[in-house]
């Protein structure tokens, strides 16, 4: 017996030698040589994309500086024209002396024609005998209030700018534009020159089959994008433009897309206006990607397979004794899930049948004793629910009513007047609400009075933020009328909340309850506020959710309950409506008929 132990000792030792040569001798040198391959194929990788990215933004940045400049020049012969300004400071009885005037011009026509990169020329001024005609324009009103005219006439400087036209089809263009001043000395009008560089120039000298590019203005919109799709968008880099040379390169994950990215910024000649150039490649991360992954292969294929023939041949000595050892020290541990298996009818299968024999003897006497435990607790808690109950009835609601009045009194008597207002406010809500929970139907005087009380307890939290008005017409009785109790405090509260939400004091809750006569006499409850009202788009939203339900929205769920009531008690024609408009409030009416509320009244004093 103790030369079986003493061989299996060594089995094991054997087995942990194995193990350790095979870490010490293979697998730890193949993983740090391969690491550090890893690392350094990838750093010469990534600066081999790098540079070339680098180099692509140069040739954009390049590109751009000599296209802008050559305009710059251009802008500078126009301005200085005296042809030019002759004709924009000229008064024009007829339209034919202007024609007459800027037909003979051809200094625009000629740096228009001559110059690919121009889209177009265009000249503004405010002279009001002026009319469009060829590259003149009249200034309009609209013109005249834009962003761009008025620094252009507030500043002599140059300075560009992204615009965008709209054709007759509803094609939307992006271009680039100077934007300057032509000063008029013999003149008191205002003069604006815009030279547009054409969109299909820059596509022609910038596009990259490799790289995508996208060009900004100062802190606009891109106007150039090597996507059309993606013209008019805010740069996908983050940019830091307090910078007075924003630089940066580097990769980004843009919509789940790494990117090799080089943001450069370039200082327009002659301008206080900068462009911001970013230049993006993402097949340089998927080239490095595919070839690390190459590589990981190969190392994990040559520790993998040494690995696997290791681990066999050590197996094949000592995977019997390993699995009754391991059965045993689970069964030592308490854990009696066995699903090891010793084949044979030697002594080690023998030893192994009688564990799993003492195992099941085991588990049985557990259950046993779990069951009785189980038994034990279900009795416990059955005496404790019933405790709990008994307890609970006991609970009288006039005890919260009793003790808010002795609260109240405590406050009145320590001169705190407005505590004791404030709690006699919560008494009287509390005891509607409790009074009406489970109840069908209340008077409406009642719920006007739960209203008021409601209203008087919110400007106590509110102070100075909105007055209310409750105003009942003069042909209608509140006291004979029934209607469902707890109504109208949901619309209150969102008015308040969210109506009133903008305004810090001033606001009205106006309550309106009158009878308006369509294809019926109806009861119309209007809650009216005078907060900032809402746009037709969200007017229309907010009156599909109170129509639908949806168990996801977790908003406007008060005014969903409130018009599904109305319409599950008196009919699928009453309920709810919402009207709107900006600056002017919102106005939530709830439609109830007449004629079913006095039924109503009716059967519930017959009954009474």
């Amino acid at each position: 017996m103790k030369k079986l132990k003493f061989h299996f000792r060594k089995l094991t030792n054997i087995r942990q030698q194995l193990y350790t040569i095979y870490f010490a001798a293979l697998f730890l040198p193949i993983m740090i040589i391969g690491i550090f391959l890893l690392m350094n194929t990838y750093t010469l990788l990534a600066n081999y994309h790098r540079d070339l990215l680098e180099s692509d933004n140069l040739r954009v940045k390049n590109v751009l500086f000599e296209i802008t400049t050559q305009v710059y020049n251009i802008s500078e012969n126009l301005i200085f024209d005296e042809n030019i300004k002759e004709i924009l400071s000229t008064d024009y009885e007829q339209r034919t002396n202007l024609i007459q005037k800027a037909g003979n011009l051809t200094v625009v026509d000629n740096n228009a024609q001559n110059h690919a990169e121009i889209e177009g020329i265009e000249i503004y001024t405010d002279n009001p005998t002026f009319t469009d005609y060829k590259q003149f324009y009249k200034a309009d009103e609209d013109i005249q209030k834009s962003d761009w005219y008025q620094k252009a006439i507030s500043q002599s400087s140059v300075f560009w700018i992204s615009m965008t036209t709209t054709d007759k089809y509803g094609n939307e263009y992006w271009n680039l534009s100077l934007v300057r001043r032509i000063p008029l000395t013999d003149a008191e009008y205002n003069a604006v020159l815009v030279i547009k560089i054409s969109d299909n120039y820059l596509r022609t000298r910038i596009n990259s089959q490799e790289y995508a590019a996208m060009v900004s203005v100062n802190e606009g919109e891109v106007f150039f994008n090597s996507d059309r799709s993606q013209y008019g968008i805010k740069q996908k880099v983050s940019i830091d433009y307090d910078e007075n040379y924003y630089q940066y390169t580097g990769t980004k994950k843009i919509n789940g897309v790494t990117y090799f990215v080089d943001v450069s910024t370039l200082n327009l000649y002659q301008s206080d206006s900068r462009l911001y150039i970013c230049t993006m490649n993402d097949q340089g991360y998927v080239s490095i990607k595919r070839i690390l992954t190459i590589c990981v292969l190969i190392l994990a294929v040559a520790i993998l397979i040494p690995g696997i023939i290791i681990h066999y041949f050590t197996e094949y000595f000592t995977s019997r004794v390993l699995i009754l050892r391991k059965a045993m020290h689970q069964a030592s541990n308490e854990d009696y899930d066995i699903r090891s298996f010793i084949q044979g009818e030697d002594e080690i299968s023998e030893a192994f049948s009688d564990l799993e024999i003492m195992i099941q003897n085991i588990k049985k006497k557990d259950a046993d004793m779990y069951e009785a435990q189980i038994n034990k607790a279900e009795l416990l808690n059955e005496q404790q629910v019933m405790e709990f109950k008994m307890l609970a009835s006991q609970i009288n609601p006039h005890f919260l009513y009793n003790t808010l009045e002795t609260i109240r009194m405590k406050a009145f008597k320590a001169n705190d007047r407005e505590v004791a207002r404030a709690i006699k406010l919560l008494g009287k809500s509390m005891r509607y609400v409790l009074e009406n929970t489970g109840t069908s139907f209340t008077t409406l005087s009642k719920e006007l009075e739960h209203i008021k009380v409601y209203l008087d307890i919110q400007k106590l939290r509110f102070t100075d933020k909105f007055d209310s008005e409750i105003e009942v017409m003069e042909d209608i009785d509140p006291g004979k009328l029934l209607i469902l109790p707890l109504l109208l405090q949901p619309v209150v509260e969102n008015a308040i909340l969210h109506g009133l939400e903008e305004k810090e004091k001033g606001g009205l809750i106006h309550i309106l309850v009158r009878k308006q006569l369509e294809e019926e006499e109806l009861l119309c409850i209007e809650v009216s506020d005078n907060g900032n009202g809402m746009t037709e788009e969200a007017l229309a939203f907010l009156q599909s959710t109170i129509e639908e339900k949806d168990i996801s929205r977790n908003k406007s769920i008060g005014l969903y309950n409130i018009n599904q009531r109305i319409k599950l008690t008196y009919g699928q024609k009453y309920g709810v409506k919402i009207f709107s408009n900006i600056e002017e409030g919102t106005r939530v009416s709830l439609f109830i008929p007449i004629n079913r509320m006095k039924e109503t009244a009716v059967v519930t004093a017959n009954e009474g």
